[in-house]
């Protein structure tokens, strides 16, 4: 169960090499003894991963899981839920890739959707039926603040994002009378593998800046997070400027 100050005993890490994910685990790791499963594509990154949380004492399983095999997630899901109950689940996985190429070649723009969006309600489904049946639980979702409205620069990404997290957003709702909670994210541009070489964008953050949001929004009970917090007025206000105005704008 996590405790009154929001930390958890169990932790189910969908995207088990995401640097966000893994520092979420670490903060985790350092305040309780904590069981951690890394759900992720075998490989030696996955393996890497799991190094610094046994180094924290956690105790670390890895768990074969491909986001994009959608057949397979059932299996996935139980095998999570196989040896106790799970607190905390990060729903951390997702593809950015080259977002010219993200909307002109059918192939990449498929995989982009099939990921970020389909891959996500299919594990959505599952842990809220997984969550409901031991009878407590919270799903934390990686949104994007791309997701709020869509941009010229990442469009595609951004389209697959909105799906995230309009699913998980009502997610929210649906759980709520069973006593499962729902948190969704939005971080602005992380410092990760996943944007190196990319020009950083203001508010931009690291990823144990948005391991501290997820933290906090679990131990508080936020349904939403920004990261970092000023994020939510910038996408607010760009959310309603005109077209004609938001076309010309520099993003």
């Amino acid at each position: 169960m996590i405790d009154a100050v929001g930390n958890p005993q169990s932790l189910l890490l969908l995207g088990g090499t995401s640097e966000i994910a893994l520092a979420t685990a670490e903060r985790y790791a350092t305040r309780r003894p904590l069981r951690v499963i890394l759900a992720a594509r075998p490989s030696p990154r996955l393996d890497a991963a799991a190094q610094p949380l046994d180094r924290a004492g956690a105790t670390v399983t890895t768990l074969p899981f491909d986001a994009a095999d959608t057949a397979s997630h059932a299996a996935t899901i139980e095998k999570a839920f196989a040896d106790g109950d799970i607190d905390l689940t990060l729903v951390a996985f997702g593809l950015l890739g080259d977002q010219e190429k993200a909307w002109t070649d059918h192939a990449t723009a498929v995989e982009l959707a099939q990921v970020n969006y389909v891959g996500a309600v299919s594990v959505g489904v599952l842990l809220a039926e997984a969550l409901q049946r031991q009878g407590h639980g919270t799903l934390v979702a990686l949104s994007s603040a791309a997701a709020e409205r869509p941009r010229r620069s990442n469009f595609a990404y951004g389209a697959s994002k909105a799906g995230l997290d309009a699913f998980y957003t009502g997610l929210t709702e649906a759980l709520r009378p069973a006593g499962i909670k729902v948190s969704v994210i939005r971080p602005g541009f992380v410092h990760t593998k996943m944007t190196a070489g990319m020009k950083a964008a203001p508010l931009s953050v690291t990823p144990e800046q948005v391991a501290e949001v997820i933290v906090d929004a679990v131990a508080n009970g936020r349904e939403q997070a920004w990261a970092p917090a000023p994020m939510r007025h910038v996408m607010s206000v760009l959310r309603h400027v005109p077209r004609p105005i938001f076309r010309r704008l520099p993003i």
